[in-house]
């Protein structure tokens, strides 16, 4: 059809200037049946579309390339081969026409086929202190150089918009009680709703609807903040929309360009920073009038109070070997000596494990998140020393033990002695009993009497303890008299008499 500026022409020649048909298609080149069309219709622009495209070539083979265009769609980005690929592909089973055809129908379907998928919805409004929204990310850092995937755990009142962001190297259950303990505690409080996907640190099993089995660790955190837990259609991400928009949110601005730190809590350190610097530069999009921190801080009277931290670990039992470890999560932890033989539980945090027995703690260390990785504690092995005082040269749990300043200076200079070993095992042992800060001291003061021998740092000892208290003799209630005996010489008198 003609473009916009000739029809344009022919309607100012025919209205304005009043030339005839005749002559408006003898000059300007076009068809009398055209000019009569512009000025009957009265319209400003003519567009022309096919009401049926022939496809005489590839009509027989639409169903192929149908099923050729789904599977391409359905595949993982990575995956997804160009429409020249598809193109060939189709020609290798016999398809004779052109790519443009090819081409052409695979953009038709591109756009039936997106037409068909778009769906509405409805938005949501929260009230403050109702909900708030929980789920996972993977962001990349480089951490003492190296590129490490950390997993990152983003929390979201859904009333003030609210972000917290902590990052953890694993996303077991004992991160989530971390994550949510640290997040209340940032918050001041909580919601009576928690919106979460059906991650399986939370969720068990899924019934038709909303029903929902629940792990039992998981519960018992939601009852001791009070919330209930909300999980959400499987696959129906949009249920926590606020949450997944901050997923890319921080993602761009929080981890780019990539952050590079040394530790873990240096890189929550600067998270948390920057959850603040945003909420403070940013608009509420509900309260435009207000920032997100302004309407944070009006929302925190409307929160559940925070109950204080909930105990998140993650139990499991294990033996003791005869080395006096236990292993755990691809690592070893020791224990003190008199825990075997026996079971242990061992309660996993987010930062540490404690091992129990018996209900006394046996042990306790910073939690090691890598691989075959032993990790000692050589006051367990003291009572091991009093039987084998030579392992305090070459055992493993005491290389490169730092001790404290005199008590280091004594090992040094009872090293030297044919008895250095067994004197300095009988100083260690004596901190079972005493404690270390008495051993300390009593060591410094034998160095600064010019001595450093154990007899004298025990005799020491012996000499600062606190004289017991004398125990005394106490007669049991059914053994005291209750009236007083009288005196009588007569009867003494009688007796002899009767004798």
């Amino acid at each position: 059809m003609k473009s916009v500026d000739t029809i344009a022409r022919i309607r100012r020649e025919f209205f304005v200037r009043g030339r005839s048909i005749k002559e408006i298609a003898r000059e300007l080149h076009v068809a009398r049946n055209t000019v009569r069309k512009v000025l009957r219709s009265g319209e400003t622009i003519f567009s022309y579309s096919r009401g049926n495209q022939p496809l005489p070539k590839l009509g027989p083979w639409k169903t192929e390339l149908d099923g050729l265009l789904a599977a391409n769609a359905a595949a993982s980005a990575r995956e997804r081969l160009t429409l020249v690929r598809l193109f060939e592909e189709l020609r290798g089973r016999g398809y004779e026409g052109g790519y443009d055809a090819v081409r052409r129908y695979a953009r038709a379907w591109a756009l039936e086929t997106s037409a068909a998928k778009v769906d509405a919805y409805v938005p949501l409004s929260f009230a403050p202190g109702e909900a708030y929204q929980f789920d996972w990310s993977h962001e990349v850092v480089l951490m003492n150089g190296l590129p490490m995937t950390v997993k990152v755990a983003h929390v979201r009142l859904c009333h003030s918009r609210m972000m917290f962001v902590r990052a953890y190297p694993r996303e077991s259950q004992e991160m989530v009680f971390d994550a949510h303990d640290r997040a209340f505690a940032f918050f001041r409080g909580t919601c009576t709703r928690g919106i979460y996907d059906n991650m399986k640190t939370a969720v068990e099993t899924i019934f038709v609807g909303k029903e929902r089995a629940y792990n039992r660790r998981f519960l018992q955190m939601a009852g001791h903040y009070l919330v209930e837990p909300v999980a959400c259609t499987p696959a129906s991400g949009w249920e926590k929309g606020q949450v997944e928009n901050q997923v890319g949110l921080v993602r761009e601005r929080f981890f780019t360009p990539r952050l590079r730190v040394r530790s873990f809590d240096e890189l929550n350190t600067l998270l948390l920073d920057r959850c603040i610097a945003y909420a403070k530069a940013h608009r509420n999009p509900e309260f435009p009038d207000r920032t997100i921190w302004e309407a944070f801080e009006a929302e925190r009277a409307s929160l559940v109070p925070y109950r204080g931290p909930f105990d998140g670990f993650h139990a499991v039992t294990a033996s003791v070997s005869k080395t006096c470890l236990v292993r755990f999560d691809n690592n070893k932890y020791s224990v003190s000596a008199s825990a075997v033989g026996r079971p242990v539980e061992i309660r996993a945090y987010a930062d540490r494990i404690v091992v129990r027995q018996d209900g006394r703690v046996v042990a306790e260390h910073p939690r090691s998140f890598g691989r075959g990785e032993t990790i000692y504690d050589p006051w367990h092995y003291v009572p091991v020393l009093a039987r084998k005082p030579g392992a305090l040269r070459n055992g493993a749990p005491f290389k490169d033990w730092v001790l404290p300043g005199a008590m280091d200076r004594v090992r040094r200079k009872l090293a030297g002695s044919n008895d250095g070993d067994r004197q300095m095992v009988e100083i260690l042992a004596a901190v079972l009993d005493d404690g270390l800060g008495a051993v300390e001291a009593a060591c410094a003061e034998a160095l600064g009497e010019g001595v450093h021998s154990a007899d004298v740092v025990l005799n020491i000892l012996a000499r600062r303890r606190p004289a017991p208290i004398p125990v005394g003799i106490l007669t049991p209630d059914a053994l005291k008299l209750r009236f007083e005996p009288i005196a009588d010489c007569a009867r003494y008198d009688d007796l002899r008499r009767a004798g």
